[in-house]
């Protein structure tokens, strides 16, 4: 839903089209009919004729006050934004010859950042001669998503090479 602007919505005298589909305030649908007869049935009532969907063929018309109607859009606007989630992505770093207890500890962060609902992205950082041991990166990633898919998380993006590190992507587990 984009956001009320008041040259995107048209109201009365600004409706272009001929005919409308109408629908009235108490929210039934009048049918198609041309735009004077709007007008006119909405002047009756002392309230605003507001185009609502005006990529429709023929556009969709509503007798209401303007002042509710962006009300209304404001509210769904909020509601909206209130259900959305920001994804955050935390990054751990390790290095190849990590010690084990270390090793613990960042698995502990990990866990903690998933249990959150966070993202993680697991980098191991190469550095000169370690570059020809790539295995033993792929080795410490394959350990850490073992004991992380047992606590509720998935890789979202599997372990591969990118430049000096080895990077894996791990998400929470979607909720069923």
């Amino acid at each position: 839903m984009e956001k009320i602007n008041k040259d995107k919505v048209r109201i009365n005298r600004q409706i272009r089209s001929k005919e409308v589909r109408l629908i009235d305030s108490n929210s039934k649908q009048v049918g198609v009919v041309t735009i004077e007869k709007a007008l006119e049935l909405a002047l009756q009532e002392n309230l605003d004729l507001i185009e609502i969907a005006p990529n429709a063929n023929p556009p969709v018309c509503k007798i209401i006050d303007y002042g509710k109607y962006r009300y209304e859009v404001s509210k769904r606007e909020k509601a909206a934004r209130k259900k959305q989630k920001v994804v955050v992505v935390k990054e751990i770093k390790m290095r190849p010859k990590i010690d084990e207890h270390d090793f613990q500890t960042k698995r502990n962060h990990i866990q903690r950042f998933i249990e959150k609902g966070d993202k993680v992205k697991v980098s191991i950082m190469f550095r000169g001669r370690e570059r020809s041991h790539l295995e033993i990166g792929r080795t410490h990633l394959s350990r850490l998503t073992n004991e992380i898919e047992q606590l509720g998380a998935v890789v979202e993006s599997p372990p591969r090479v990118d430049g000096a590190n080895m990077v894996m992507l791990l998400a929470p587990k979607p909720k069923k």
